[in-house]
């Protein structure tokens, strides 16, 4: 809540109960927003979570972002992701790495389902998402790209980016044939024990800390 206050995000109005608006009195003077007092009973709801923090923000959703990562930058993309947890914690590994864009396919769950939005702890305001059909970004795109696959070259193997599109698939399916096409490296985690695979998102942060830091 206090990082999307502090952002500068179109914040409408909070509802939260006495205690936290007692403790975070000082922000909310600072900021131009209804604030509604209510009781746990209320919050739980109000919201769809089954165990609801103590506040809760009403916000316009942001404008899609029209503009695509270009030379210079480093980003990634995400093709077909459905869990809202691990898109959540994308993003949030995004932000943690000073990754300021994130490419979305049509089919990836919504960023704005509210198990999205809670698993992003706030770095949804730091975060710009854009959605297009990645074969086709990656085609006109002067951005090298690196597609994670089980097959790929070793991780360890890469200098540091400075620059590129880091390309995560589906949970269960991977990346599509077509973005594997049209990547300009493949790449894999080194694998040490027998697990068969990783969730898309610890994967992500994995290959973020070795090429990143």
């Amino acid at each position: 809540m206090q990082e999307l206050l502090q952002a500068g995000m179109s914040v409408k109005a909070v509802y939260a109960t006495a205690d936290w608006l007692a403790q975070h009195a000082s922000l909310l003077d600072k900021v131009a927003v209804q604030v509604v007092e209510v009781d746990d009973h209320m919050l739980k709801q109000l919201s769809a979570l089954t165990t609801p923090h103590k506040a809760m923000a009403l916000l316009d959703m942001p404008p899609a972002n029209e503009s695509l990562p270009g030379k210079g930058q480093v980003a990634l993309a995400l093709e077909n992701l459905q869990d809202p947890g691990n898109m959540g914690t994308i993003i949030r590994i995004a932000d943690w790495f000073g990754i300021r864009d994130i490419v979305c396919s049509p089919d990836c769950v919504d960023v704005y389902n509210p198990k999205t939005i809670q698993a992003t702890m706030g770095s949804i305001a730091r975060v710009r998402i854009s959605e297009t059909d990645i074969p086709a970004y990656l085609a006109q795109t002067e951005l090298p790209s690196y597609a994670a696959t089980l097959h790929g070259k070793d991780i360890t193997s890469f200098s540091k980016l400075t620059e590129g599109i880091i390309l995560i698939g589906n949970e269960g399916r991977g990346l599509t044939e077509a973005t594997i096409a049209a990547a300009t490296h493949q790449i894999t985690i080194p694998r040490l024990g027998g697990a068969e695979s990783l969730n898309a998102a610890i994967a992500t942060g994995i290959i973020c800390g070795r090429l990143l830091i």
